[in-house]
């Protein structure tokens, strides 16, 4: 039984995940399709509109046979970290192909940009060491880097966000060398921050604009199969909200304000002064986008910035990230959910995992124990009966779909 594996968010899982799941099959040729999805926070930094027990369901409903999820630690991260987790996971289960999404849409670009780069590493580690001193972000320091090694004209452009994703699994792929043959779709009709929807397939972003505007716009539904809007329309019954930044804005800056900038420092992800910046406008902020826009600057980006105040909610200290990230293995894997064709065939290869299947939290581990606080962090805006029971979920057994 071959399996490929798929890197995914699904906040929430629409047409064009859809569209990406069979034409993966297809691709890959693969019997089970095995997906590494974050959990409750996202990458750039921002909780997931539903929980992550809900999108593994409507992901298995869909057709996806397993959802095993990211760890936090690698979960709300630059992509290069980001990409490690998910591929020291699937590679841990044994899948023999991934398949993601990109611009580009071209594989063997992408195999032949990670060979330019480890060919160039250090002429790309000085430039961008450059840039960042001349006051560039990272993002944008990167770019300049990569355009420094030639990777920016003719072979792929590394400014684009799913380009970069990419080029970062291939890289992961390479440098803990794994046996993944990497494969890669372009994307279709939507770029991935089009705020507005055109179109049945749409971008998440859009989709999540109308949702929290409450706009009953004509074409939303459309985007989505109607697994997702009917669990979207139970979790929103169930929880009483939609998770976003502003809801959490009080519990932030509460944080922020009675944390020490000594205390804020140690925090994963604060640097250069950032702690300083966090409180003096931490007591004027009236809003989370309004204290973001009094943060952000061209070297603390918005996503930056997202990502320290999900940091910032957990309680996620630099040096355990670093002891966790640093390690070339993966200490479990999480299982949400799976279709019976999933179950079979981790009935198959479970005498060649060599880390534990973890289906609950409760288990001895730095990696759960702060995807414990990242659980709790994320429902501790719901009523406490609303929290109580979705919190439940924890250590339930994972969703087993037809």
């Amino acid at each position: 039984m071959r399996a490929c594996g798929l890197i995914v968010e699904y906040n929430p899982f629409h047409n064009g995940h859809q569209f990406h799941l069979e034409k993966s099959k297809i691709k890959s040729e693969s019997d089970c399709m095995i997906a590494v999805m974050s959990g409750n926070f996202l990458q750039r930094g921002e909780p997931a509109i539903i929980d992550k027990f809900h999108r593994a369901r409507i992901a298995i409903q869909q057709g996806v046979d397993i959802v095993v999820e990211l760890p936090f630690a690698y979960a709300v991260q630059h992509s290069d970290l980001f990409a490690k987790g998910a591929i020291l996971t699937l590679g841990a289960m044994g899948v023999e192909a991934i398949c993601f999404g990109s611009e580009h849409g071209e594989t063997d670009n992408f195999t032949k940009a990670v060979h330019t780069y480890l060919s160039e590493q250090e002429t790309y580690k000085e430039a961008l060491k450059d840039a960042l001193s001349n006051g560039l972000s990272f993002p944008q320091a990167s770019t300049e880097a990569y355009k420094k090694i030639g990777l920016t004209e003719g072979q792929i452009d590394l400014s684009k966000p799913n380009n970069i994703l990419g080029f970062s699994y291939v890289k992961s792929i390479v440098e803990t060398n794994q046996k993944i043959k990497p494969y890669t779709i372009k994307r279709y009709k939507n770029n991935y921050h089009d705020k507005s929807i055109r179109d049945p397939i749409a971008s998440a972003t859009s989709i999540r604009e109308a949702l929290f505007s409450d706009n009953d716009l004509p074409m939303l539904n459309q985007t989505m199969p109607n697994e997702t809007i009917q669990t979207l329309a139970h979790y929103r019954r169930e929880a009483g909200i939609w998770h976003q930044w502003e809801t959490y804005f009080p519990l932030i800056q509460y944080r922020v304000m009675t944390m020490t900038a000594k205390e804020l420092s140690s925090i994963h992800g604060i640097g250069e002064g950032l702690e300083n910046r966090l409180k003096k406008t931490a007591t004027k902020a009236t809003s989370f986008q309004s204290w973001v826009e009094a943060i952000k600057t061209k070297r603390y980006t918005w996503t930056r910035i997202q990502r320290v105040m999900t940091h910032i909610l957990v309680n996620s200290k630099k040096e355990t990230i670093q002891h966790i990230t640093e390690s070339h293995s993966i200490s479990h894997i999480r299982l949400l959910g799976m279709s019976r064709r999933g179950q079979e065939y981790l009935n198959r290869i479970k005498k060649h995992i060599h880390v534990p299947i973890v289906t609950s939290l409760g288990k001895d581990s730095s990696l759960l124990e702060m995807d414990e606080r990242a659980a709790d962090a994320y429902y501790s805006v719901l009523a406490p009966q609303q929290r109580i029971k979705l919190r439940s979920q924890e250590i339930k057994a994972p969703y087993m779909g037809r």
